[in-house]
């Protein structure tokens, strides 16, 4: 049967929203708890903590484009599918080993890289060729296809939407140890996503007269209907080779830019143009593919401002969102289900609409759906920019101004990633549609690591810069008079740091010292005896309000350097009073140090504040105003040339 005649949808569709699923699932799930894990467990700060996610979040969007390519011409959508399954099943699983061994970095860090290479590769094999099997279900100009990827994306969702709940539930635990159990449950996902569509493409996955769809391309002869991608000739592949190498150097050496940002950036404005220089291209299919580049530009705004979530957004949910609910705390990846549920909630209902308006002929085209996208998260950051403005940075807001914040950027997602999947399906000429699915895919690329050189920008009040592990400190004076002993764990950079009886606020007086190796007559089990006549004890004294912002005053009479003030808003941050904490300031003043059990802390209690373009970032607020102004102006543009874009594309959006 036709399925054109009818309004339901084929069967392959719902095994590919199925198999979308629960990819999808352990993508999010993963990238619920990656950043916590980073700042919590591995103890990475978070500009660093931010640019890996960025790198891995830009290449994940940047591997499409091979894979795209090889399916394309060599080896189908299935097959490449298959592969970039196993590849991400086995890089959840080196996630899984690498916070199975947190406690030994020099173990966990490679493990850690290791994973998000095979994830990396496997999502470029993965992402495009499933995104394209879904608009080959359906015969040229049928108008479900818009709905379909509505309904697509909603499978999309589903899975982000329950991982959090799970990954996070399992892994945001408040125990490092626990992380590895989220990423065992996004590699469990991943498994399932392939195992299901192995075992019912051949059945479902067929074009409306029965062909299977996502075979390996055939070659034809001595005609121009072929679904194979042309060869390119060696002359051209050493000019955009050459060409990419030198906007890489421009890149790297000439902005300063790392090597996996340079990279993206640099073959995102090649590859684009090597398709589009294709001499087999007829003058309607360059003006469609240069309507895919231009609203490309316009969505790497979009996304980086976006995949906040899972950078920026997940520290503030962290730090400065007050997650009580009924007196427990839910975890702070719960937050990243918001945007999923909903869409879970409103893809029926937009799918509604925008069938809806086709059959009155009055539905916006795609241009005009992708500036209202950008318009609505624009207006999102402008709400929760308010929200925080004024606020202290030890003060907790509503979780209602991050639930506001989601919900508005799920409108406008709404408006602009399923539309935009559809777009391409129907702008891209066949013998390029993976490959161009990729390019689609190359500017979220580009979106994602900009979203993490964003992230990086965030304002921190105090940066933790060092911390080092060791046993927990034994307090007790073993011995007294002429000399005195203490036990203490580590001599770290020809120094030892001592406190005794150090808590909090209020105007209790504990003791420290500090001592250096020449000064010390020997150890025993770690027992130190520091020389007759050397001065031991520096009394400390700590003063001031924790319910005000005064200046807490911390004195060593003894090294008058190891002295300062500091706000208690930013002591608050650093030093809870059930941590059980002791501190002082650095011989230098410069930084405070902090003891908590197993681990000595460096606080930069007042670090250099970010700027972006000149424009100085004191707080939130202003952080917030960067996206708000970034999105607001792709909006304002893309509406004004959304007229010319659409005669551009010749009746097929």
């Amino acid at each position: 049967m036709n399925t054109s005649a009818t309004n339901k949808h084929p069967q392959g569709l719902y095994v590919l929203f199925f198999t979308e699923m629960w990819e999808r699932f352990s993508y999010y799930g993963m990238r619920a708890i990656f950043t916590l894990y980073m700042i919590k467990a591995l103890l990475f700060d978070k500009a660093f903590a931010s640019e890996i996610y960025g790198s891995y979040t830009g290449l994940v969007y940047l591997t499409p484009l091979l894979g795209g390519y090889i399916a394309d011409r060599y080896w189908g959508n299935r097959r490449s599918i298959l592969f970039g399954g196993i590849l991400m099943a086995l890089g959840q699983l080196c996630m899984f080993m690498s916070a199975t061994n947190y406690q030994q970095v020099e173990i966990a860090a490679p493990l850690l890289y290791t994973g998000l290479g095979l994830l990396i590769f496997g999502n470029g094999f993965f992402k495009p060729n499933i995104s394209t099997m879904v608009g080959q279900l359906y015969p040229e100009g049928d108008k479900r296809v818009d709905s379909a990827f509505t309904i697509f994306y909603m499978g999309i969702n589903l899975g982000a939407f329950i991982a959090p709940l799970i990954c996070g539930g399992l892994g945001d635990t408040g125990n490092p140890g626990d992380f590895r159990w989220g990423f065992l449950a996004a590699c469990i996902g991943m498994i399932i996503s392939t195992i299901s569509f192995e075992l019912l493409k051949n059945k479902h996955i067929v074009t409306p007269e029965g062909k299977a769809v996502g075979m390996p391309p055939q070659k034809t002869v001595n005609t121009s209907e072929t679904t194979e991608s042309p060869k390119i000739p060696m002359n051209q592949i050493l000019i955009w080779s050459s060409l990419s190498i030198g906007l890489f150097l421009l890149f790297w050496k000439g902005l300063q830019l790392d090597i996996i940002g340079a990279s993206i950036y640099a073959i995102t404005l090649v590859g684009p143009a090597a398709i589009l220089s294709d001499k087999g291209l007829t003058k309607i299919e360059k003006d469609r593919i240069w309507v895919i580049y231009i609203l490309a530009f316009f969505v790497i705004f979009f996304w980086a401002a976006f995949e906040q979530a899972g950078a920026s957004l997940t520290f503030f949910a962290e730090e400065q969102t007050d997650r009580v609910i009924l007196g427990s705390e839910i975890p702070t990846s719960y937050f990243q289900s918001i945007n999923a549920v909903l869409i879970v909630i409103l893809a029926p209902v937009f799918a509604i609409i925008w069938t809806f308006l086709g059959t009155k002929n009055a539905e916006p085209a795609s241009p005009t759906k992708q500036a209202f996208g950008l318009l609505f998260l624009s207006i999102g950051y402008l709400v929760i920019a308010f929200g925080v403005k004024g606020i202290q940075p030890e003060i907790k807001v509503s979780m209602m101004w991050l639930f506001s914040l989601y919900l508005l950027h799920t409108i406008g997602e709404l408006c602009l990633s399923p539309i935009g999947l559809s777009m391409v399906v129907k702008l891209a000429p066949l013998k390029f549609a993976s490959l161009l699915m990729g390019v689609w895919f190359l500017s979220t690329s580009a979106a994602n690591k900009f979203a993490g050189t964003l992230s990086s920008l965030y304002p921190e009040e105090v940066k933790l810069e060092q911390v080092i592990k060791a046993p927990v400190f034994n307090h007790q004076v073993l011995s007294g008079g002429d000399s005195t002993s203490a036990r203490i764990d580590k001599i770290q950079n020809d120094s030892v740091f001592w406190s005794h009886n150090a808590r909090g606020f209020g105007e209790e007086k504990y003791s420290t010292f500090q001592a250096m190796p020449s000064q010390i007559e020997g150890s025993t089990d770690s027992v130190y005896t520091l020389k007759p006549g050397v001065a031991t004890w520096g009394l400390e004294s700590v003063s001031g309000s924790e319910e005000q912002d005064s200046l807490i005053t911390l004195k060593n009479e003894y090294h008058p350097q190891g002295q300062g003030a500091i706000p208690a808003s930013r002591l608050n941050l650093i030093v809870k009073k059930e941590d059980n904490a002791r501190f002082t300031f650095s011989p230098d003043g410069e930084k405070l140090l902090v003891w908590k059990p197993g681990k000595m802390e460096v606080w930069n209690y007042k670090p250099i504040k970010p700027s972006f373009l000149g424009f100085q970032i004191h707080g939130l607020y202003e952080f917030f105003l960067i996206f708000v102004a970034l999105s607001g102006l792709a909006s304002g543009i893309l509406f004004v040339l959304s007229r010319k874009l659409q005669k551009m594309m010749h009746g097929a959006g």
